[in-house]
């Protein structure tokens, strides 16, 4: 099979799974102050939400550190925006709520719109316009490239 073959056939990243310490915690801060929709809550330590087509499952973690910023091989998870704009709208926002934020908003060299912020066990959060998969919503926005499977939320490491 030829990676045309299987690369064609993906369309999309979009569910991610964390392990949490408090899970009342966490939803609050998912659904609260980003305002994900619970979609399935199987049991006491499960927990679905999703802003559309996206999934993102928090688990309570059984045998994990107690301790917030754990050491992990996760660099953080990403909510994209529709413009530029969205991202103050949305620093505003956290600020508003007292969600601090640990990284200020800023311009990326590829183009890109961030800031970050941790979630209640110190996953690091980044709020994101990217201007190649998100779809312009916004006046001023120039249009963005045709995506048949918009992608509404990324998990990525690293700086741009």
């Amino acid at each position: 099979m030829s990676k045309q073959e299987y690369s064609s056939r993906l369309v999309g990243l979009w569910h991610v799974a964390l392990q949490v310490q408090n899970l009342a915690k966490s939803r609050a801060f998912y659904q609260d102050i980003l305002g994900m929709k619970v979609v399935w809550e199987p049991d006491a330590d499960n927990l679905y939400l999703s802003l559309g087509r996206d999934n993102l499952a928090l688990h309570v973690a059984k045998d994990a550190p107690t301790t917030p910023h754990a050491i992990s091989s996760l660099d953080h998870i990403g909510f994209i925006v529709s413009c530029r704009e969205d991202v103050d709208f949305m620093a505003k926002h956290m600020e508003q709520s007292g969600v601090p934020i640990v990284k200020p908003t800023r311009l990326h060299r590829d183009g890109s719109y961030s800031f970050y912020i941790d979630d209640p066990d110190g996953n690091s959060v980044q709020i994101l316009y990217e201007p190649h998969i998100a779809l312009p919503m916004c006046a001023n926005e120039p249009t963005a490239p045709s995506n048949p499977h918009p992608i509404h939320f990324q998990v990525g490491g690293g700086n741009r």
